[in-house]
Formats: structure tokens, C-alpha cells, sequence
């Protein structure tokens, strides 16, 4: 497995990821979101609408797992999404272009942050898959 930087590095180079939440009936429901805003740690920061379906899901069910491809390489992780509506949390993340999503910009009440913190994960690569741990990488 890649170490915990080259991780982080791939998905900082995408402009799109899958995020995949719980329904409640138990069912997986994915959607597409733009690139994270921001990494640390094991936590990915990414802007969403707070009247929306997902966060709607996570606030009743934060289990989540999120997946990232590029190339013939795939990763998927697994943890869970706290919905921070606080505004730190927005300030924390917000560019001045988001305004076209959010009229009132960074206080907008339909403007929230997911904080994905993942815990393991599965990678594929050149036709081998492998589990792992993010406490175990390097």
C-alpha cells in the first residue's frame, strides 16, 4: 500500500469524488462531489448544500464511504461524515467563488462542510486489490 502522503497526494489531485451514504432503509446511495477542499489528518473537508439528501443521511446515519479513481487506479475508504454547519468549520473551506451556490456566501444556512474521516480502505492497482488500515500506514 501507498504510504499515508502518497494517499492523501492522489486524492488531492482529483477534481471529483464518490461519496456513498446510508438511506433509511439501509440501502447505499452514491453521488459525485467536487475535490475536497481541504486534508488533515484523516479527515477530508468537502462544501455541500445543508438541505441536501446526503446531508440529510449523514445526520441520521454517519457511516460513509468514499471513492476515488483515476487512471487504472482505484481507492476506496471507509469512516464516517460529520455535517459542520458552525462557521469555522464553513470559513475554514470557502472560496469567494462558492457565492454562486450560497447567495448569502459563507453564513448562507444551505451552505454546510462533510468532514470524512476515514478509517480503512481498499486500493486496486494494476489488477491487485489490498485492504488497509490507515493507522498502519507509514
Amino acid at each position: 500500500m501507498k504510504t499515508r502522503t502518497e494517499l492523501f497526494d492522489f486524492i488531492r489531485q482529483q477534481e471529483v469524488l464518490y461519496v456513498a451514504s446510508v438511506d433509511g432503509d439501509g440501502f447505499p446511495n452514491i453521488k459525485a462531489m467536487f475535490a475536497p477542499r481541504r486534508i488533515e489528518g484523516d479527515s477530508i473537508y468537502l462544501s455541500t448544500n445543508t438541505s441536501s439528501m446526503r446531508a440529510r443521511q449523514f445526520m441520521e446515519n454517519p457511516k460513509a464511504s468514499v471513492y476515488i479513481v483515476m487512471g487504472g487506479e482505484g481507492i476506496m475508504l471507509v469512516g464516517t461524515v460529520e455535517v459542520l454547519q458552525d462557521q469555522e468549520s464553513k470559513q475554514s473551506i470557502w472560496r469567494d467563488e462558492d457565492v454562486k451556490y450560497y447567495k448569502e456566501g459563507v453564513g448562507d444556512p444551505d451552505y454546510c462542510v462533510f468532514k470524512f474521516t476515514a478509517q480503512k480502505g481498499r486500493r486496486y492497482y494494476a489488477g491487485v486489490s489490498e485492504d488497509f488500515r490507515l493507522e498502519e500506514l507509514k
